[in-house]
């Protein structure tokens, strides 16, 4: 056997991490008509090879260099060998596979999809993936940096030595790749990145990663998602018309971290993805809402953002637990006939060193130019959605949640903030677009595919919009022009209203039309009302902390509210603690105030809640025609002296209305009279001034005759009494 000697330039290059193609260097290659192998071991005294099938010994490798590189040949007809090395240091021996012995993972149409911005799946090609390849089993490795002059994985597993496990280039794509024989789910892992200029970035953790250290930490953790065994597959049967339009949609907004937390070893934490499933489900299903909403439950290295400034869009945030951890969850809420939607955060991302920014040593994900590639607000970097495969990537990742998490929907986080270049800034601070314009044509283009291929897919499936401005026709079809979305957040209702009803009751009849002006557009958008985290936070206080009056008063004011909330068109959102009157602002470092029920007042105001929920379940006329003008008819807007609105809601086929009606003054108005849509019989259907809701009882008879009396236009009337700061519903005939 011929001894072989290397190439000392590129033995140094090798050393030095510096090898432009280290895989036509290491590993086995026929020279001269024999095989030779090469590789690097730092620390090793003895290296051979031995028979990958057998473990016979086949040939000796010779150090060449004191670092620990070592060469020798097999002899000649080997071709490419299926061997192993056998490595001595000190009195320890071990055999290993040789990653540089294996060939390409990556096929050519994975990277050809990715370069088209097609790959709707590419979480499945990029990031760690536990596999068994040519029968060895052990983890590819694969990460877009075309401008990186080298990428390695380093972790445990190799000292974090960036010299160790060097990547291979598909230049044509710009994609490193490596598959690592031997290793295993749980090994934590980073990639080494150097820029052009020769200078090694911070270790950058994995765009595609499917979980991560526990923060502070930051380095991923290779997962394997193919063990989860769902159960949901009849929820999943019924989804599409569980989230239809025409159907009724409660969603209870959660913030896994601060819902309620647990004593353990005499120090309190969140609960566990696992303990939600425990304890969260069963308060939703006696709620009665029909979804839950999770704050983004992507990874995130600031707890104090929420969620909403990600850096692992692959990840699900190991606060809580496992990714799978987190499909029990989801599973256990969809057998509990639970949908389950997620914030899902696009527009931006932290500029964290082992994030996205600056990522292969230039301006890969975001904008070099800050006036298109930083929120000023947030000091957070703005995604090149006009880059194909950045495009892919958040497509990909919206995709993965629905596919690989069985989430229902997206709730699309700051949506407005990506249609206008000129969001928050001032002039000059943002340039137009190629038309002159400040719409981010580009966004809008990511936005709308992003929904075509959700809901093309057929699966039931929603999306929904955060949308703060007039942007139109965001929840229409993109074939009549519209972003595609299927609902949108009605922020404008959501403001005036909690504006009126913050008011003095005194005051309130110069305001009546902050409540009545949501009505002149609400159908010109699939709409969601939403009571959300926003409206608790940044000093506004708690939804009853807004309530003006003393307490008896705030509480009233609160169902009231809570009341015409439910009756009004529109799915309904409500954010955690506001179902009870949660008293103090919302705190994402500690529990809610569960200890508040207790007292009657709260408990009042978290069985309204749960009734509200039943009714809407209940009475089509509050739900069926959300979206449509057919669902609604205004009976009196004007009685703004009183303060006092009236309004029917129909659900056209079923023959019945809800009436209702809403006094937000502390007085009792009797025998108020109102017009209906037909004669017959009326009946309370829900008071929110009711005893059982800790009001003062005020009630009228369980049956209302209708009298041949003219009123508000109509032919028939009841009389009523109103309670003091009272929502009231009736059901009847609907003519």
């Amino acid at each position: 056997m011929t001894l072989i000697t290397a190439d000392p330039a590129q033995v140094q290059a090798i050393l030095a991490a510096t090898h432009d193609d280290p895989f036509a260097f290491l590993g086995p290659h026929a020279e001269n008509g024999e095989t030779v192998v090469r590789t690097f071991q730092p620390g090793a005294d003895e290296v051979s090879v031995i028979d990958a099938a057998n473990g016979e010994f086949m040939a000796r490798l010779y150090r060449v260099h004191p670092a620990g590189f070592f060469v020798g040949t097999l002899g000649p007809g080997r071709g490419r060998p299926a061997y192993r090395l056998r490595i001595a240091r000190g009195d320890e021996t071990w055999d290993a596979d040789d990653p540089y012995r294996f060939p390409p993972v990556l096929g050519d149409m994975d990277v050809h999809l990715f370069g088209q911005g097609n790959h709707f799946r590419l979480y499945q090609t990029l990031g760690a993936h536990p596999i068994t390849f040519d029968g060895v089993e052990g983890v590819s490795f694969a990460v877009w940096a075309p401008n990186a002059t080298r990428a390695s994985v380093v972790g445990d597993f190799n000292q974090w030595d960036g010299r160790r496990h060097v990547m291979r280039l598909r230049r044509e794509i710009g994609v490193w790749e490596i598959f690592i024989p031997g290793l295993e789910p749980g090994a934590r892992y980073k990639y080494e990145l150097r820029a052009r200029d020769g200078h090694l970035l911070p270790l950058k953790a994995d765009p595609f990663a499917f979980y991560a250290e526990q923060p502070p930490e930051t380095a991923s953790v290779v997962y394997d998602l193919s063990r989860y065994a769902w159960q949901d597959g009849g929820w999943l049967a019924q989804r599409a018309a569980r989230q239809a339009l025409n159907a009724p949609i409660s969603t209870y907004e959660v913030h896994l971290g601060s819902w309620r937390w647990t004593e353990q070893d005499g120090a309190w934490r969140p609960l566990s993805y696992r303990e939600l499933a425990d304890s969260l489900i069963p308060y939703v299903q006696e709620m009665g809402f029909t979804h839950v909403e999770f704050l983004p439950i992507t990874e995130h290295p600031f707890s104090g953002s929420w969620g909403y400034q990600p850096t692992g869009m692959f990840a699900a945030t190991s606060r809580f637990g496992t990714p799978d951890d987190l499909r029990y969850l989801i599973d256990r809420c969809h057998q509990a006939s639970i949908g389950v939607l997620i914030d899902w955060v696009p527009g931006h991302f932290p500029g964290d060193p082992h994030g996205l920014g600056y990522f292969d040593g230039t301006h890969l994900y975001e904008h070099a130019d800050p006036r298109k590639g930083r929120h000023m607000d947030w000091d957070t970097l703005i995604y090149n959605f006009g880059r194909t495969e950045v495009q892919n990537f958040l497509i990909a990742s919206a995709l993965f949640w629905i596919d690989q998490f069985h989430v229902d929907g997206l709730r699309v986080d700051a949506v407005a903030s990506m249609l206008y270049l000129d969001y928050s800034r001032e002039p000059g601070e943002w340039l137009p677009n190629q038309f002159g314009g400040n719409e981010n044509l580009e966004a809008i283009a990511l936005l709308k595919r992003l929904n075509e291929l959700v809901y093309g897919r057929g699966d039931g499936a929603i999306t929904v919009a955060e949308e703060s401005t007039a942007w139109p026709m965001v929840s229409r079809p993109t074939y009549l022009g519209g972003l595609g979305f299927g609902y949108k957040w009605n922020m404008g209702w959501m403001h005036d209203t909690l504006s009126y009803i913050g008011q003095d009751p005194i005051h309130r009849r110069y305001h009546q039309d902050a409540l009545t002006f949501g009505l002149l557009y609400a159908f010109t958008e699939n709409f969601v009302l939403p009571i959300s985290h926003d409206e608790v936070v940044h000093g506004k206080g708690s939804l009853l902390g807004r309530m003006p009056g003393d307490r008896w008063q705030r509480f009233a004011n609160l169902r009231a509210y809570l009341g015409f909330m439910f009756a009004h068109p529109g799915k309904k959102l409500l954010f955690m603690g506001c179902e009870f009157g949660q008293e103090r602002e919302w705190n994402h470092d500690a529990s809610l105030d569960w200890h508040l029920l207790d007292d009657p007042a709260h408990r009042g105001a978290q069985h309204l809640v749960a009734e509200l929920n039943r009714m809407v379940r209940e009475v089509p006329a509050l739900y069926a025609c959300d979206t449509s003008h057919e669902g609604f008819e205004w009976i009196d807007a004007r009685d703004n002296a009183n303060s006092v609105i009236a309004f029917l809601r129909r659900a056209p086929g079923t023959g019945e209305v809800a009436v209702v009606m809403c006094n937000f003054t502390p007085v009792v108005r009797h025998d108020y009279r109102v017009g209906v849509p037909a004669h017959g019989t009326y009946r309370p259907r829900l008071n929110t001034d009711s005893a059982s809701f800790g009001g003062g009882g005020i009630e009228n008879p369980p049956e209302i005759h209708s009298e041949a009396v003219e009123w508000h236009g109509r032919a028939a009337s009841v009389t009523l009494t109103l309670p003091p700061l009272a929502t009231l519903v009736l059901t009847g005939p609907g003519g």
